[in-house]
């Protein structure tokens, strides 16, 4: 896997980490239309069935921030293909599973490939000329919504139409196809910082992200105030603490907190949280309003496929604003492409509240929200790169995207909650009420103007940050600074 290309052709390295980008994106939606069925499937118990979920979740967060690192140290590339051999071995694993043990082995493996955004982020500010850097991180960073948003109505007529298993053939299938393709096409970075990687605090981060994650994902089930969850709670705060001590004293830690306190990182790492929650309330929201029997007087009543149809537009509405995203950060800076993006998602969720009646009300919530996303998360790499040097860019793309995830499984945890305790009685069955939908939508809003908030606190002006391989010769350092 050390073979690289020649000379990389801008297009080429473009296409194909976007690709790859929308295959992981693809790979966490993929199980959603069988979540119901698991339980039958695998033949387990409802809770003991979510690990196929959680086990994706606790994985794609402990290895996004170690993979990021191992990047900068060993080779972006490398650490890329390696990222997408877990996923085609994890969706293999899965295929050939029909037990609970196998599943989420396979889905943790899966979820191992997660840190393949960042890196491509990373690997696209090493290679690719000034002039197409904006873009195309901004394309990168979108084909997490992509993936995301395509994946459901795909996933929702497999499963109806073949053999479950086949989902994970078809995810197994496209991560060789871009496993392939990032083999013959991108090139390996010769950025690198060398040295030691740093055990302890990557075993530190691993466990104090486990403790917390866990108890949010799992809070709903095991009760809120149970010892188990107050325990986790606590196991993180004391692990992450004695984790930042490590991180501060040793002389190569795993994430530089020097560097990730830098006001410019910090804020847009904050902000991550918060555009994170929003996403994933959106996701949330829609689909159970499309879902739910009309008899409830807000229900749509619409099948799952139906559901995913509606949903894809979302996707590519995220894709087609990338590149108007980069226009405004290169016109603008980044810091206020990302405030405007807020506000268009916090819009989104204002429009919904009023507007949840029809499906088209929700074609045209979904795209608006959607249109703030890529707004946002197409500024946020540049935000970062343009505070750290090329050497830790993989690690510090990669602590971004688990800030956004830290705000999706937050989302998840008190938007669960929401809908669980503000119900109507139908037929003998507790559902989600209106009133609880439109609470979730308003702290969906409420979320993205704290983005807003917290952005506006980023610099606006940055020294040049000096920048090696092509980009270098091509003036990025000029343009990151004046971006900013």
């Amino acid at each position: 896997m050390s073979a690289s290309p020649a000379a990389p052709r801008p297009n080429a390295v473009v296409a194909v980490l976007a690709l790859a980008g929308i295959v992981v994106a693809l790979m966490q939606t993929l199980v959603i239309p069988i979540i119901p069925e698991l339980p039958e499937l695998l033949d387990a118990s409802a809770s003991d069935a979510a690990w196929a979920v959680t086990a994706t979740l606790l994985a794609s967060a402990v290895a996004t921030p170690v993979v990021g690192r191992l990047g900068d140290m060993f080779g972006k590339r490398r650490m890329l293909l390696l990222s997408l051999v877990l996923l085609i071995s994890g969706s293999a694993v899965c295929g050939l599973s029909d037990a609970l043990v196998p599943m989420v082995v396979g889905r943790a493996l899966q979820g191992l490939s997660a840190a393949v955004i960042p890196l491509g982020i990373s690997i696209m500010r090493d290679e690719l000329p000034a002039e197409r850097l904006a873009g195309a991180t901004a394309v990168m960073s979108a084909s997490l919504g992509v993936g995301g948003a395509l994946g459901l109505p795909a996933a929702a007529l497999i499963a109806d139409k073949l053999d479950w298993h086949m989902l994970f053939w078809l995810s197994g299938a496209l991560g060789a196809v871009s496993l392939v393709l990032v083999f013959a096409l991108v090139p390996e970075s010769a950025v690198r910082t060398g040295g030691r990687f740093d055990l302890p605090g990557g075993i530190g981060m691993a466990a104090g992200l486990a403790s917390l994650l866990l108890a949010i994902s799992k809070g709903g089930d095991w009760g809120w105030s149970s010892g188990t969850v107050l325990g986790l709670f606590a196991a993180a705060v004391v692990i992450l603490l004695v984790w930042g001590w490590w991180e501060l004293h040793t002389p190569a830690p795993l994430v530089d907190l020097r560097t990730t306190a830098r006001r410019q990182v910090l804020f847009t790492n904050l902000a991550s949280i918060a555009i994170g929650f929003s996403m994933f309330a959106m996701s949330l929201v829609l689909p159970q309003l499309l879902q739910l029997p009309e008899a409830t007087g807000y229900g749509l009543g619409r099948s799952l496929l139906t559901t995913g149809l509606v949903m894809a537009p979302s996707g590519l509405v995220m894709m087609a604003f990338a590149p108007v995203s980069a226009k405004v950060s290169k016109a603008r800076g980044p810091k206020v492409t990302l405030m405007i993006g807020a506000l268009i998602v916090a819009a989104g969720y204002g429009l919904n509240i009023v507007l949840m009646s029809e499906v088209w009300h929700l074609v045209l919530v979904s795209c608006v929200i959607s249109a703030g996303i890529g707004f946002a998360y197409g500024a946020m790499p540049s935000l970062i790169m343009g505070a750290v040097p090329p050497s830790e860019t993989a690690a510090a793309n990669s602590l971004n995207t688990l800030m956004r995830s830290l705000g999706t499984s937050v989302a998840s945890a008190i938007a669960g909650v929401i809908l669980a305790q503000m119900t109507v009685d139908l037929g003998g069955f507790a559902l989600p009420s209106e009133n609880a939908f439109k609470a979730v939508m308003a702290i969906g809003a409420g979320a993205a103007l704290l983005a807003f908030a917290i952005a506006s606190f980023v610099p606006r002006h940055r020294p040049a940050v000096p920048v090696t391989g092509p980009a270098a010769t091509d003036g990025v350092a000029t343009e990151t600074a004046s971006a900013h």
